[in-house]
C-alpha cells in the first residue's frame, strides 16, 4: 500500500485547479468510465480539494486522483512525498531497463552539488545503498 502526501507551497482556491480525486475510488472494483481520465465525462465525482499554502493532503496510491488544469497566472508549487514499504519501493520509472541506469539525462548532473544529487536518487528497498550526505 502506498500513501501520498502533498504539502501544498501556494493556495489551491475552489476552481484553481491542481490536485484532484474521485473521494471513494480507492474501493472501487469497476473500471474507470471512458471519459473520466481526462476529466470530460463525469466531473461532479471528481474532487478539486480548496487547500492554503501549508497545508497537507494525504490520500492512497489506490485513488483514483491527478491534477487538473492550473488556471491562475501564478505558478502551482507542491512538494509530493510518496511512502510505501521498502520490498515495495515506487520506482519503476526511474531506471532504464537495458542498462540499470537511471533515465535522467546527464547533463543534468553536471552543476549539482551532492545534495542535490541527492534529490533525483531513485527509492530503495536496502536504505544502507543510499549515499549519505555530511
Amino acid at each position: 500500500s502506498l500513501l501520498g502526501c502533498n504539502v501544498m507551497l501556494t493556495d489551491h482556491d475552489p476552481g484553481f485547479g491542481g490536485f484532484c480525486v474521485v473521494p471513494g475510488s480507492h474501493k472501487s472494483n469497476f473500471k474507470m468510465p471512458e471519459g473520466m481520465v481526462n476529466g470530460d465525462r463525469y466531473k461532479e465525482f471528481i474532487i478539486q480539494p480548496a487547500t492554503k499554502a501549508g497545508d497537507v493532503v494525504l490520500f492512497s496510491e489506490g485513488t483514483v486522483h491527478g491534477a487538473m488544469a492550473w488556471t491562475p497566472e501564478s505558478q502551482r508549487r507542491v512538494c509530493l512525498y510518496r511512502f510505501s514499504p521498502s520490498t515495495n519501493v515506487y520506482g519503476r520509472s526511474y531506471f532504464n531497463s537495458d542498462n540499470g541506469k537511471t533515465l535522467w539525462p546527464e547533463k543534468m548532473y553536471e552543476d549539482l552539488n551532492d545534495a542535490q544529487k541527492a534529490v533525483l536518487e531513485p527509492p530503495y528497498a536496502n536504505r544502507l545503498d543510499r549515499p549519505e550526505i555530511i
